[in-house]
């Protein structure tokens, strides 16, 4: 049964070259969100509509918050503390000074507070990237095979299986995760043709279905945790980057899009092309987990 209660709009209008990484923080009840390609981290208070930037030192791919109420932020130098009070950025650790052409992509935390989080390559062609864990004493364990484009991770509401995509291959893989983070039994989850567009971020709501955005694939689709397709939605931009739960009771699903990839055609075709977009569903996402581990 369709789970979709009202259209995409466009709620925030930045024509973000790559808008990617929102994220509802519970403390704040904001939404958090990142352009990568314009080096800034936004928040959005949907009470006021107001939202706030900051600049970033380079490319950021998300912004996490952490347990101690700080915020971590993925950069393409690695990860960072941002303070947001001062707009300062405090490098904590490189988990790839030996690909200097990669960056961070997009990042998440399971349900035991450990931080996850994904690299590839800056031109999209090297498969250089791999999915992360932060582990206890702040070393970044290497977690899954290599690919250009690594996205997500999500996990599932019992933080017993995690979802990963390899973007350019149109690949949605599920691995068990074991009590200390080890993964195994690692198996695809889906894979969409690329004349269907390409997977992006992903998200998983309370029934445990997954839930992707569509790179030049016009939507976002939602998936059964057995891997059926159940649903998508139409957007009227083609690149859907992100979605993400949020609100009072996380029935908002939250969306970044892109316009980098556009034709000054195309883009006067998609006005909304960049734009954060909202709309509403019937099942909740599951509650936020701050970072607990390795900080």
């Amino acid at each position: 049964m369709a789970v979709q209660r009202s259209e995409p709009v466009s709620i925030v209008q930045l024509g973000a070259p790559l808008g990617e990484g929102p994220v509802w923080v519970e403390r704040d009840a904001a939404l958090w969100f990142v352009d990568i390609k314009s080096y800034r981290i936004y928040r959005l208070d949907p009470e006021t509509n107001a939202i706030q930037s900051w600049q970033t030192p380079g490319q950021c791919g998300f912004v996490l918050p952490c347990a101690d109420g700080g915020l971590i932020a993925g950069l393409q130098s690695g990860l960072a503390r941002f303070d947001p009070t001062t707009g300062a950025f405090v490098p904590l650790v490189d988990p790839e000074p030996q690909h200097p052409g990669n960056r961070l992509n997009d990042g998440t935390v399971d349900p035991h507070g450990r931080l996850w989080f994904g690299t590839m390559d800056d031109g999209e062609t090297a498969e250089s990237g791999t999915i992360y864990r932060l582990g206890a004493d702040g070393r970044c364990v290497a977690s899954t095979p290599s690919c250009a484009i690594t996205n997500g991770p999500a996990f599932s509401p019992d933080g017993r299986t995690i979802y990963h995509v390899d973007t350019g291959k149109g690949l949605i893989y599920a691995c068990s995760v074991d009590e200390d983070g080890t993964l195994s039994d690692a198996r695809l989850f889906a894979q969409i043709p690329n004349s269907e567009g390409h997977p992006d971020g992903p998200t998983v709501d309370a029934e445990g279905c997954i839930w992707v955005g569509l790179y030049n694939g016009w939507g976002v689709r939602r998936y059964s945790p057995k891997g059926e397709l159940l649903e998508q939605i139409r957007f009227p931009v083609s690149a859907i980057t992100k979605v993400a739960f949020g609100g009072p009771e996380r029935k908002t699903l939250y969306a970044t899009t892109a316009s980098k990839h556009l034709s000054a055609a195309e883009r006067a075709e998609q006005p909304h092309a960049g734009d954060l977009f909202a709309f509403e569903v019937d099942v909740p996402g599951i509650p936020g987990v701050e970072i607990r581990h390795g900080i």
